[in-house]
């Protein structure tokens, strides 16, 4: 078995990301929004990180890729992040078809809420999945999320509106306000 890590998204990330969005495109067109062709490539991914590292350095993001073997496989963070009485951030992630089936996904989140927890100091994280992602609804109960309620309609891809699960996990020791 290979190790997961997991590391803050670097610009020379750019072109890894490119190559497994575009290998995995047809594969990852049900889950995710239509985009661009320019976002698949190296320049695409380059203006996506300039972007997410942005929100990193205004406390809004944590965007991070997953590593095997010292190769970028996905990427995971916590985004749509609130602070105040909420203190609450948006856990996403998505794992190289190439490398599924083999614990990296759930490891990965694992570590994101670790961040969430340790680093961002976050007393709530949330995750959506579409109604019939069974395999990343298992990774979310398996970190101990809990399913409260379906937005319908919620999401559009791969030419159709997506119902969506909304899943919520507390963080334990995230009590003070």
């Amino acid at each position: 078995m290979s190790p997961t890590l997991m590391r803050l998204v670097e610009p020379s990330d750019g072109p890894a990301l490119a190559g497994l969005l575009t290998r995995g495109k047809q594969a990852y067109a049900r889950w995710l929004p239509a985009r661009s062709a320019e976002f698949y490539t190296p320049h695409g991914q380059a203006s996506v990180i300039a972007s997410l590292l942005a929100s990193h350095a205004e406390g809004l993001a944590w965007p991070g890729v997953v590593v095997s073997d010292e190769t970028v496989i996905g990427q995971v963070g916590v985004s749509s992040i609130l602070r105040g009485p909420f203190r609450k951030g948006f856990l996403g992630y998505w794992v190289s078809s190439l490398h599924q089936g083999l614990g990296h996904t759930s490891r990965a989140v694992g570590l994101a809420l670790r961040v969430a927890e340790d680093e961002l100091d976050l007393h709530r994280v949330e995750a959506h999945t579409q109604l019939d992602n069974l395999a990343s609804q298992a990774v979310l109960r398996k970190h101990g999320f809990t399913p409260w309620g379906i937005a319908h309609d919620h999401f559009f891809a791969d030419g159709a509106r997506r119902d969506e699960v909304f899943w919520e996990k507390t963080l334990p020791g995230s009590l003070a306000s």
